[in-house]
C-alpha cells in the first residue's frame, strides 16, 4: 500500500462523516478539467441541468452566492495505486462551499481564513479540528503532485460528449 494511499485512508477514518471536504487536485493535473475538454456550449448543457436539479441551492450546505447563486463543480475520484483520476460527476455548490473544495486556489487569493471558517461550520468542528484537516489534505495534494495522472473523462461520454483530442501545447496557459 502507498504512503498515499494510508494517508488518504487514515483521513476518511478520521473525517468520513464531513459533509463539506477539500478536493485540491495534483500539480501534475493543474489546467486539465472538464471545461478545458469541452465547448462553453457543451459545459452550459452539463451545469444548467445540475443547478436546476440543486434549485439554485448548494448541495452541500444550502446556501447560496449574493452574485453566481451556485457554481459547477466536478466531482474527481482518485486511484492512488494506478494514478488514475475519475470524473464521478458535477454538483452545485454555493460560492463559499466551492472555496474549500478549491483550498488552494482560495489560499492564494488570500481567503484561506474565510474557508477555514466555513469548513468548520458546515462541518461542526472546531477552527483547531478544520485547521489539523487541511494539514492532512495538503500532505495529501503534496504526495499526488508527485507522479502523472491519467484523466478517465469516461462519464462525459456518457452523458453524450465526445471528447476531441487536445493539443499538449494549449494545455496550460502560457505563464506556467
Amino acid at each position: 500500500m502507498t504512503e498515499r494511499t494510508r494517508l488518504y485512508r487514515h483521513i476518511a477514518a478520521r473525517f468520513g462523516d464531513a459533509r463539506l471536504t477539500i478536493e485540491l487536485v495534483p500539480k501534475t493535473s493543474w489546467y486539465s478539467n472538464v471545461r478545458s475538454h469541452v465547448s462553453e456550449a457543451e459545459w452550459d448543457r452539463l451545469r444548467k441541468p445540475v443547478q436546476r436539479r440543486a434549485k439554485s441551492q448548494c448541495e452541500i450546505c444550502g446556501g447560496r452566492g449574493p452574485t453566481h447563486a451556485v457554481e459547477c463543480h466536478e466531482i474527481w475520484r482518485y486511484d492512488d495505486d494506478t494514478y488514475v483520476q475519475e470524473l464521478m460527476g458535477l454538483t452545485a455548490l454555493c460560492p463559499a462551499c466551492h472555496a474549500v473544495k478549491h483550498f488552494g486556489r482560495t489560499y492564494t487569493r488570500g481567503r484561506a481564513d474565510e474557508a477555514l471558517q466555513h469548513l468548520a461550520d458546515v462541518n461542526g468542528w472546531t477552527e483547531e479540528v478544520a485547521a489539523d484537516y487541511i494539514a492532512l489534505v495538503l500532505e495529501l495534494w503534496r504526495l499526488r503532485s508527485e507522479v502523472p495522472w491519467r484523466l478517465d473523462l469516461t462519464w462525459l461520454t456518457e452523458h453524450g460528449i465526445t471528447i476531441p483530442e487536445r493539443d499538449p501545447a494549449k494545455a496550460r496557459p502560457p505563464d506556467a
